[in-house]
């Protein structure tokens, strides 16, 4: 088991730096410009990315230059996006330079891989036999969970909270990427 979680780790690592270098460059381009935004917009956009991945699965046509593998990965830096403003506040600036942003970004990254590599370790890597239409579905129910507890100004009974539901979204799109990365579909 230790040889695939390593080599799990390793893929896993490979699809984040991806998502990283998209990440600064964006934030080069555009600086923080995603600070003006909601949970709530936040939770959307991650959801249109969700929703355009289900429908290219369903019906096979891709009209925007945009590729699956790129959808993940937007949702993986929303959701990083999504825990960075979870913990700043209205009084942080809306600007905040890349040499502040991505240790945040790496900080969260570090913490979703983490939680990844104890999942995996409970569950034996049964990812690797999900299909990848299984992981947007999971991300599309994550989202509508998210979504409620939104809805229900964070007050919940039993839930684990939004930022545990964002955390298994990106590992859903990250395995997703790896998957796709090996050339299933």
């Amino acid at each position: 088991m230790q040889s695939t979680l390593t080599g799990t780790s390793a893929q896993y690592d490979a699809a984040v730096a991806v998502c990283r270098d998209i990440f600064e460059h964006k934030i080069h381009d555009y600086g923080t410009s995603w600070r003006v935004l909601r949970p709530s917009s936040i939770t959307d956009q991650i959801f249109i990315k969700a929703q355009r991945i289900r429908t290219i699965e369903e019906t096979g046509v891709n009209l925007v230059d945009e590729s699956v593998e790129d959808a993940f990965r937007g949702i993986v830096n929303y959701v990083v996006i999504a825990m960075i403003q979870l913990e700043l506040t209205e009084n942080d600036p809306l600007h905040l330079p890349a040499s502040e942003v991505m240790p945040m970004y790496d900080a969260h990254i570090h913490a979703i891989k983490t939680l990844m590599e104890n999942k995996n370790h409970d569950y034996g890597e049964a990812w690797r036999d999900m299909r990848i239409r299984s992981f947007t579905d999971l991300i599309l129910m994550k989202l509508l969970r998210v979504k409620q507890i939104e809805e229900n100004e964070g007050n919940t009974r039993i839930s684990e909270g939004i930022a545990s539901h964002y955390m298994d979204m990106a590992n859903y799109a990250i395995f997703a990427l790896i998957k796709l990365q090996e050339g299933e579909k």
